[in-house]
């Protein structure tokens, strides 16, 4: 197994990066853009994230998420970022902060030329992806200002042929996961369950007990027995399960490519994908990847990485951590076309400080306003 990858890889990721070059960079300067006549101005604010319910996954149980969202100023323009940091990112507010005290941006004149832009961000500090992507995502912002159109026009894609995003339901009791359930019901088409403890199967069937609507699966890596993990896999798809994120843990890829070959479900990756650099080695462990901006540094790396995918003959899913409208709306303009969907990372919070993309019969749908499409619907406060 480990051979017949490795051989496979060797011819594979050349040929993929010749199949994909010319389209793996967005080249925002090749549309109408303008030279700034002031410099960019980048600010920030912590804020804290209110969650409807508990969240639980496979680990670790939380009720709020730390954010510090981002402000990027230019020529009378602003374009608004997000940084959220679920514990396993490693980042916190403080480390953002630190971090965006390293941009100057003072050197570049066309917010619209992003590689130049972001090639330096990423070079200031290894790691730190959220705090990367919170100028990523500001700066697409203020750059499809400039050049006056949303992203998903940018990108040519459609932005009503969006896969149904999943509504997430965390670990919990049968009369809490019911309760869920019965909220999701008729808003959503699809629902997303956090397994990977030890009472799955009675997690979904309470799930059962109200609805028959499809499902996807997280074990955010909780199963450890390859055997056991296609047990649970065989038992899933009889429970009408659609799809299962990251079974195991994330550096057991040869147990996870023969559990991908056994399965009957598509095998997606999270934790085991973080960046462009990872995915051509997924290729043959995983049956797709899942895309979060917070893990790829934002907007830019996520639209390469979704090329780079399709051109390698994988399934690919959008998803989120939970964040405020502000990174779901940047998510949600490059997100056609994909296989499956997360996007409800917004819509699990009680204090939304923005306005931007809309749940619609199920899907979510980016605005049709220029940038990512958001707008402020409470006072904040930036600073440095």
């Amino acid at each position: 197994m480990k051979q017949d990858r490795r051989q496979f890889l060797k011819k594979s990721v050349v040929a993929a990066a010749a199949l994909t070059a010319p389209s793996l960079i967005v080249h925002a300067a090749s549309h109408k853009s303008t030279r700034s006549s002031s410099k960019m101005k980048l600010s920030w604010t912590p804020y804290d994230l209110q969650l409807r319910h508990t969240f639980t996954i496979s680990g670790f149980s939380r009720q709020t998420t730390p954010v510090v969202l981002t402000r990027l100023e230019c020529d009378g323009l602003t374009g608004y970022g997000e940084a959220s940091l679920p514990p396993y990112l490693g980042e916190t507010q403080a480390s953002v902060i630190e971090f965006l005290k390293k941009v100057d941006l003072s050197g570049f004149s066309d917010p619209t030329r992003l590689e130049e832009i972001l090639m330096y961000v990423d070079a200031i500090a290894p790691a730190n992806t959220a705090a990367k992507a919170s100028v990523d995502i500001a700066l697409h912002d203020l750059a499809g200002k400039i050049m006056g159109n949303p992203w998903h026009k940018i990108f040519g894609l459609d932005k009503k042929s969006v896969p149904d995003t999943t509504f997430t339901i965390g670990i919990d009791s049968d009369e809490v996961v019911r309760e869920k359930t019965r909220e999701a019901m008729g808003r959503f088409n699809i629902l997303k369950i956090k397994v990977g403890g030890p009472d799955d199967k009675r997690m979904i069937e309470a799930i059962r007990s109200v609805t028959d609507l499809p499902l996807a699966v997280d074990a955010n890596q909780g199963w450890k027995n390859r055997a056991e993990a296609l047990d649970m896999i065989l038992w899933l798809k009889e429970k009408g399960v659609v799809m299962v994120e990251q079974p195991m843990p994330k550096f057991d890829l040869d147990n996870i490519a023969r559990l991908t070959e056994e399965s009957p479900l598509p095998i997606f990756a999270d934790e085991s994908v973080q960046r462009l650099v990872d995915v051509e080695r997924l290729k043959g462990v995983f049956s797709g990847i899942n895309i979060k901006l917070m893990k790829c540094t934002g907007m830019h790396e996520a639209w390469k990485m979704r090329q780079l995918a399709q051109s390698l003959g994988m399934k690919v899913m959008m998803g989120c951590m939970t964040e405020t409208s502000c990174a779901i709306s940047a998510a949600a303009q490059l997100y056609a076309g994909m296989d499956f969907a997360d996007l409800d990372g917004a819509l699990l919070i009680a204090n939304d400080c923005f306005i931007g993309a809309t749940l619609e019969n199920g899907k979510i749908i980016a605005s049709d306003k220029p940038g990512i499409g958001v707008v402020p619907s409470t006072e904040l406060t930036f600073g440095r």
